[in-house]
């Protein structure tokens, strides 16, 4: 069994999280508390090179990930392989993303939300979705998995889930601090990023969190839906 940890952060690709929550990520760390990341793919479709083998592009991805997330501090990194592309709202992801709640025992879970409407991946939407659904009612539940139970998986109650990517935002995190490391996580995905010139990024990660900002009152901020889990 992992220790728990205060911070469970779960998404669908690597790089997902540094986009939407890694400035979050190291204020928290700084504030004494744990996070743990979670990948269910590890994003071996995301290229536009032809001469990339996915099952190449899937190890040197993971590589980047933990290369990310030692960056920012974070404790713990599992990778599920899941098929990028591929994740559906099916009972054995659920179960398994269950399995991982109760293993970390987080107070607060971190992921995609599953409600943005039009342009936003698939993967993202299942995530969301999945991890909502496996945090309550299943992962508090004890007669939800009795397998699950009977092999140690104590029942968990998480406390708060944000979502980022959200639409109806109603949380922000201030990152003024903390974005240099933001950015510095992501240009560890180079895989990802062999298209923008680095001043690029930077230029258009600042407009894009001083945008999220503008309501906060707060230079840069990531920004989510908070869900406060009843008692």
């Amino acid at each position: 069994m992992q220790a728990p940890v205060d911070v469970l952060v779960i998404t669908a690709h690597p790089d997902d999280a540094e986009y939407g929550c890694a400035g979050s990520v190291v204020r928290w760390i700084r504030e004494g508390r744990s996070v743990a990341y979670v990948l269910c793919t590890s994003g071996e479709k995301g290229t536009s090179d032809r001469n990339v083998r996915p099952e190449e592009l899937a190890v040197l991805r993971e590589a980047e990930q933990q290369a990310a997330a030692d960056l920012l501090g974070v404790r713990d990194v599992m990778f599920l392989r899941y098929p990028d592309q591929g994740l559906e709202d099916t009972p054995a992801f659920r179960k398994h993303l269950v399995q991982v709640i109760r293993t970390f025992r987080p107070d607060t879970v971190v992921t995609t939300d599953p409600y943005r409407r039009y342009l936003w991946h698939r993967d993202h939407r299942i995530v969301g979705q999945v991890v909502l659904d496996a945090a309550f009612p299943f992962a508090r539940d004890h007669a939800a998995y009795p397998d699950l139970l009977a092999d140690g998986y104590e029942p968990h109650k998480v406390k708060e889930l944000l979502f980022f990517g959200a639409e109806d935002i109603n949380h922000y995190s201030d990152i003024g601090d903390t974005f240099d490391q933001k950015l510095a996580a992501l240009k560890c995905h180079a895989s990802q990023m062999r298209e923008l010139k680095a001043e690029d990024l930077d230029a258009w990660l600042r407009l894009r969190y001083k945008n999220l900002a503008a309501k906060s009152g707060y230079e840069l901020a990531e920004a989510f839906h908070r869900v406060v889990m009843p008692g």
